[in-house]
């Protein structure tokens, strides 16, 4: 049984068959009307969330299945039950397991005693559907993901550890450029320059914007995770020199610009860019929902057979 924890246990072509089966999601929804005909999903939250939460209830819902809602108030798991009681209890009614929670560990642990899937829908190192959605997103606009350049600016966090894991095994050239001490993770680094000898990608870091040049996709995420209490003014004048700006699209060279959402404008991003049309900010948000599908379908119907 297959779970989706990181993108880094996946080949290129199983990424690219996800992308596959989600755009024809997108395309023909009607096709795929009854896919989870009489199968339930459980969507675990520790941390708020706005669209994995829309996306996987609708989602889920246009396939015909049931997603069944629990937030940590239902016992946060580990404290009133075990993960271990948790994950076995579930998979003897649902389908699948999705999990937004703080600690990778907690999903290591649901997978070592869950018997139906489990799927990552944000931890602390990893946010592997976004970058599933996001790939997605640059897909529909470049025919070879090998050819591009995505260039993500900011703090180095797990969507950024997502973004290099993913582009590395896609052969896409990747760079993040955070400030001093704010990149990525070291290991997942290493890992990710690993993927990337193998698949011909270039995955790189920096931490200034000098010399950033021929990028095709230009992203950016909040400077201050959730759960990270640093008041923004502190964060402001450390990062404000890689905000995403008109300047900075005309400087790289950037066609398309992204960002995961919750989006703070005129910090991290101005409105002129977030509005502009170089935004694909919203496709990348729909485009959530249909990846997240893809892999319920990819992960559900390989468990059936």
């Amino acid at each position: 049984m297959q779970h989706l924890l990181s993108l880094k246990d996946y080949s290129k072509q199983q990424i690219e068959q996800i992308l596959k089966l989600a755009m024809d999601l997108k395309a023909n929804p009607a096709k795929y009307a009854d896919a989870l005909k009489g199968k339930s999903v459980i969507t675990l939250y520790e941390k708020p969330s706005l669209r994995t939460r829309v996306t996987f209830d609708i989602g889920i819902n246009r396939l015909g299945g049931h997603a069944v809602y629990l937030d940590s108030q239902n016992g946060a798991m580990g404290s009133r039950e075990t993960v271990q009681d948790f994950a076995a209890n579930l998979s003897r009614w649902s389908d699948a397991i999705v999990a937004r929670v703080f600690e990778h560990k907690t999903l290591v642990e649901l997978t070592e005693h869950a018997t139906v899937p489990v799927i990552n829908s944000l931890c602390n190192l990893y946010h592997p559907c976004q970058a599933l959605a996001d790939y997605m997103t640059i897909a529909e606009q470049h025919d070879d993901l090998s050819k591009v350049h995505l260039a993500y600016v900011g703090d180095g966090n797990n969507v950024t550890n997502s973004l290099l894991l993913a582009g590395a095994i896609l052969g896409a050239t990747v760079t993040s450029v955070c400030p001093r001490g704010r990149n990525v993770d070291a290991q997942i680094l290493k890992e990710a320059e690993a993927l990337a000898a193998m698949s011909g990608g270039k995955v790189q870091v920096a931490d200034s914007l000098d010399g950033l040049t021929d990028v095709d996709v230009l992203y950016t995420d909040t400077w201050v995770s959730m759960g990270d209490n640093t008041p923004m003014e502190q964060v402001t004048e450390l990062f404000m020199p890689y905000q995403i700006n008109q300047k900075m699209l005309d400087n790289t060279g950037a066609k398309q610009v992204l960002h995961c959402q919750p989006a703070h404008r005129e910090l991290e991003i101005t409105s002129e860019v977030m509005d502009g049309p170089s935004s694909f900010i919203l496709d990348q948000a729909e485009n959530r929902m249909h990846v997240q599908n893809a892999v319920l379908l990819t992960l559900i119907n390989r468990d059936m057979h």
